[in-house]
């Protein structure tokens, strides 16, 4: 058997291999800047096939490949595949902490924590971002410094709001956790908007505008809200941004229904709807319309309040809407009972619970199925040869119908159909801001996969023993502690984990695309240990990840339906649970007049906070 050959050192390559070097060179440059040529046109997915492709080729070029899984992180999270973003947003940051390239590095630390704030991870996504902040103040880059408090603010922002929303408190109070993180996201926009200032940058004072203005709102601090979203709204006009303008008018009138002022609520409302068909979006059109039917409801003008829910309903059908489509029939059943018209309710709650059982909807079957119950036994006790007849419901599905006026109920028969308005469909979150509850239930759900490490035979026993119990059983079990061999398990589970970070940095020659050469070797080495910022910036990162595997032993929360023409919040179900005691005392007297039903606005409200939008 022959000898093996012995190792070769590297040699310099000859003009034949200079050639090839340089050909492969130019391939991955051409192809990198036809996927920035791409992405910049809108296509994301084909710009990302190039970049993939310009990795496949690979380069030498450091600052090049930098580049590449910079545009490519930022294209997959265009996409919203934000694995992928953070993935290479990763090789980016080892990348340039590698060769001591400090604006890379502030670049890349943001980059990865935008994505991690969107997958819900907040913690790590404040390092990341505070990491890129203090580069940037100490490289003297104010643009960048802007940026990451800007940033900052939007993932404590985000954590306020998904605490806002997991907090049953009574409208007016929040838990000093959910303030706190609140404030927070308030002061860095306040600092942010400062910086902009300074820098004359018109377009970031207006995004710093709308913030402060919907962390107001969430908050309670509706006065100030309206502030800044007058100032977003005039900033949107001043550069004649119409979904800005659009979004501004929207936030105002949200705020104006938590002070009380439902007449100017309903003016901005309508503004809203107008800027919606000029920019033909008949998702935020539908939404528009839903806020406009609950306004006009708190304004007891209940006719025109089923007008703009018949509009709701007849895009929520357009667009396959599902859960729209049953909180209009649940809206409008409500609607037609204030009228006086329980044959017609009854058609509208019917549809609501079909609705319910096809979406999975548990309260919104509970609720329509109640409403049911009590519309059946009214129209038992009606004597009224009207009450007997079939709703006419011909052309109810063209937009603008208004409904007719039928007889007025009794306060006998009244006491019979109210309705339980404080048991209303779950609020959720709209696409407006990249579906967020979707994402974190969808890489939660992944990210245990990238956790089930190989396991020893012993060990894999003990887990598969010891396995995750379902929903039900864990509610029934609630009260039980975890066994021992359970908290192995999640012991292993967390010190894996912990590590994965710790394998980021070991290796650069595991980073895709880079070709190791003598003329690339040695900043690779050595260049950036003078700049080594030391092991501060992971161990925080290895801290807040090893603790999540806390969160991964409750169970997860429900996820609820959601649909595109439902407003950013549903905070009228809010609304309607604070004014339900009102209502039932404004609506007890039906035989009366007109006048006397409409008698002056309601009180203004005690503030709540559903959310920011």
């Amino acid at each position: 058997m022959a000898s093996p050959a012995p190792p070769v050192a590297e040699e310099l390559p000859g003009p034949a291999s200079r050639r090839l070097y340089s050909r492969m060179e130019a391939s991955c440059l051409e192809l990198a800047l036809e996927g920035e040529r791409l992405c910049k046109a809108g296509d994301f997915k084909a710009g990302v096939a190039f970049f993939e492709a310009a990795v496949q080729v690979g380069t030498e070029d450091l600052k090049t490949l930098s580049a590449i899984y910079s545009q490519l992180g930022n294209a997959y999270f265009y996409l919203k595949e934000y694995a992928r973003a953070l993935q290479f947003h990763k090789h980016d940051l080892l990348l340039a902490r590698t060769i001591g390239d400090r604006m890379g590095e502030a670049k890349a630390s943001g980059n990865l924590g935008n994505t991690l704030k969107v997958l819900g991870r907040f913690d790590e996504a404040i390092v990341c971002c505070q990491r890129h902040l203090d580069i940037a103040q100490e490289q003297g880059d104010k643009v960048g410094e802007a940026r990451a408090l800007y940033n900052i603010g939007n993932v404590y922002h985000a954590k306020g709001k998904q605490l806002s929303w997991n907090a049953a408190q009574d409208p007016g109070h929040l838990p000093p956790d959910v303030r706190e993180t609140l404030h927070r996201a308030s002061e860095f926009y306040e600092r942010n908007l400062s910086l902009v200032k300074e820098l004359g940058d018109r377009a970031a004072q207006g995004r710093a505008y709308g913030n402060l203005g919907n962390t107001h709102y969430l908050l309670g601090n509706f006065t100030e809200a309206t502030t800044f979203h007058k100032e977003r709204l005039a900033i949107a006009k001043e550069f004649g941004d119409k979904a800005a303008e659009r979004r501004a008018y929207s936030n105002l009138g949200n705020a104006h229904i938590f002070l009380g002022r439902f007449d100017v609520a309903a003016e901005h409302y309508k503004k809203t709807l107008q800027l919606s068909r000029q920019l033909r979006d008949q998702a935020v059109e539908a939404q528009a319309c839903y806020s406009l039917g609950n306004t006009y409801t708190l304004l007891q003008d209940y006719e025109r309040a089923a007008e703009y829910h018949l509009r709701h309903l007849v895009i929520a059908q357009e667009l396959a809407d599902r859960v729209g489509e049953g909180r209009a029939c649940w809206s409008l059943g409500n609607a037609y009972v204030s009228m006086g018209s329980p044959a017609q309710a009854l058609t509208f709650a019917k549809k609501h619970l079909q609705i319910s059982q096809e979406i999975g909807d548990r309260n919104g079957e509970l609720t329509a199925r109640m409403n049911i119950a009590h519309l059946q036994l009214a129209l038992g006790r009606l004597t009224s040869p009207a009450a007997a007849e079939k709703p006419d419901l011909a052309g109810y599905e063209a937009q603008g119908a208004r409904p007719k006026r039928t007889q007025r109920l009794s306060a006998e028969t009244w006491d019979l159909l109210r309705l339980p308005l404080d048991r209303g469909i779950p609020r959720a979150p709209s696409s407006d801001e990249e579906c967020f509850f979707d994402l974190l239930s969808k890489f939660q759900s992944s990210r245990m996969d990238d956790q089930r490490c190989p396991l020893e035979e012993g060990q894999a026993g003990a887990a598969e023993a010891t396995a995750a119990p379902s929903v039900e059983d864990r509610a029934a079990q609630s009260s039980v502690t975890a066994s021992p061999q359970t908290e192995e398990f999640f012991d292993l589970i967390a010190s894996s984990q912990s590590r994965r970070l710790d394998d980021q940095r070991a290796s650069i020659g595991s980073l895709p695309g880079l070709r190791i050469t003598l003329n690339n070797v040695g900043h690779l080495r050595g260049d950036g240990d003078a700049q080594e910022p030391g092991d501060e910036f992971f161990n925080m990162l290895i801290k807040y990840q090893s603790s999540r595997i806390d969160d991964q032993r409750c169970p997860p929360p429900d996820v609820l339906p959601r649909g595109p023409t439902m407003p950013d919040e549903d905070f009228f179900s809010l609304i309607q649970r604070v004014q339900a005691k009102r209502m039932d005392e404004q609506r007890v007297d039906l035989a009366g007049s007109p006048e006397q039903e409409a008698s002056g606005l309601p009180d203004p409200q005690q503030q709540c906070p559903p959310g920011a939008s």
